[in-house]
């Protein structure tokens, strides 16, 4: 299979950290948010296009396929991670993407030290990594209210019963 790519939005942690400073000497407000994005949604579109709105720069950081095993358990993901770096790339409202490795995205945060972050509203504001890190240096956290009834799991769920899985 040919490669997938989308060069310009998919970068290193080091190569974002020099994005994320230039960007503040510009005088734009930079937006960050994390998470597996496996199966793409009208939920994730809601959302991505919502965080957007909060700054000028989006930076989506992605699970890599090993954190999402660690985290979802080892039938996920669903798609690869080059598959799912390069459709969020695709997206319109994503400037950034990167992927990283760990359970949580803490030392990514505290390395590029974004203005807000975003979660969906199943978290808690209090429960968002990195959070107290970017309060402390002037920044905010952000929830965006969740729609609910449309997620990854669900779509799965209903292709197993439509298809006959377990």
């Amino acid at each position: 299979m040919k490669k997938l790519t989308n060069r310009e939005k998919i970068r290193s942690h080091e190569q974002l950290r020099d994005d994320v400073q230039h960007h503040r000497k510009n005088g734009n407000t930079v937006v960050f948010t994390n998470g597996c994005f496996d199966i793409i949604h009208a939920g994730h579109a809601h959302y991505l296009n919502e965080a957007k709105k909060l700054g000028d720069v989006l930076i989506i950081a992605l699970n890599s396929d090993e954190s999402v095993r660690t985290i979802k358990g080892d039938l996920r993901p669903i798609v690869p991670q080059d598959e799912r770096v390069y459709v969020m790339a695709s997206l319109e409202a994503v400037d950034y993407v990167t992927v990283f490795n760990d359970d949580t995205p803490l030392h990514l945060i505290e390395y590029l030290m974004p203005d807000i972050i975003v979660k969906g509203g199943d978290w808690n504001e209090e429960d968002i990594v990195g959070g107290e890190s970017v309060k402390r240096s002037g920044g905010r956290v952000v929830v965006i209210p969740y729609l609910e009834g449309i997620s990854t799991t669900n779509i799965i769920d209903k292709i197993k019963k439509a298809y006959g899985g377990t």
